[in-house]
């Protein structure tokens, strides 16, 4: 499939946007610390070329781009200690939800916080694996289900518990699904880098303060089986994004529980990817003129 390792999408100092491959400092596999990428050509779901060209990074941008962006399916309750905080029975299958497209969002960019969130407190972090679809998928086996892997990225399943739980009327998109609260990155790591998804580190730090920490082996159902059991009787498309769910930690099963607030800094990380840095930002009412 892809002829990267780490695959980004930037804003580079010549004022051009770009996809490319990070070029890594030595003793780090953090892409957030690439300055410079070997520039990629092309589709990056078909035919593309990793030329000899080079460009600095002036920013890293979303991964994709918001045309290649397709479904984020999400899964809830899928690490056993998550569900264990959460007070929720270990599910018989994965917990499904959805979020918009709307809602991906890169690395660095803030956690916009509209009026109708800040009406009561809620406001919470998830660090997920983040799989990335790289070519279409239907009643695939779970034995070849990572050969449908495009790469791997880090996300943020920013929730608000109030919409989610107690207003959500037992669906839980919309205190999940607002504009931007599905950041992730910092790039895409290809399968010939991460070939076994389920040793990873994950982490949250919020204000830099460390909240999560886990293993992807806590999950109750792998990402193999994940795709596996998603894609019967449903096609999954390049540029699919899958949220594998949060580990324990988040602020919902703290006593006393933490809410996110204006201004906080939030960074997931995935051993092997790297880190999402995104600050929220609550959005100001509007002056009536």
């Amino acid at each position: 499939m892809p002829s990267f390792s780490r695959l980004i999408r930037f804003l580079a100092r010549d004022g051009h946007i770009y996809y490319g491959d990070a070029i890594l400092p030595a003793h780090t596999t953090d892409i957030r610390a690439a300055s410079t990428a070997q520039i990629i050509t092309g589709d990056i779901f078909g035919t593309h070329s990793l030329t000899n060209r080079t460009a600095s990074i002036r920013l890293l941008l979303c991964p994709l781009s918001p045309t290649q962006i397709g479904t984020i399916r999400c899964l809830g309750l899928n690490y056993a200690k998550h569900a264990a905080e959460s007070k929720m029975p270990i599910p018989k299958y994965p917990v499904l939800f959805y979020k918009p497209a709307t809602s991906a969002s890169g690395p660095t960019d803030p956690i916009p916080i509209p009026l109708m969130a800040q009406e009561a407190e809620g406001l919470d972090y998830e660090c997920e694996l983040v799989a990335v679809i790289g070519r279409e998928a239907r009643d695939v086996p779970e034995g070849d289900a990572l050969s449908y892997v495009l790469g791997y990225g880090v996300g943020n399943d920013i929730s608000h518990r109030e919409w989610q739980i107690a207003r959500g009327g037992g669906q839980w998109a919309l205190g999940k699904g607002f504009d931007s609260w599905a950041p992730f990155g910092p790039g895409i790591v290809s399968t010939e880098l991460i070939p076994n998804p389920q040793d990873l580190s994950l982490t949250t730090r919020l204000n830099g303060k460390e909240m999560q920490r886990s293993r992807t082996s806590d999950m109750i159902f792998s990402v193999a089986k994940t795709i596996s059991f998603l894609s019967r009787g449903t096609t999954l498309r390049p540029g699919d994004l899958i949220f594998t769910g949060t580990p324990q930690g988040v602020g919902m099963g703290r006593n006393p529980k933490v809410w996110l607030k204006d201004g906080d800094e939030v960074e997931v990380g995935l051993e092997g990817v790297g880190t999402c840095v995104n600050k929220v930002e609550f959005e100001k009412q509007k002056a009536k003129l």
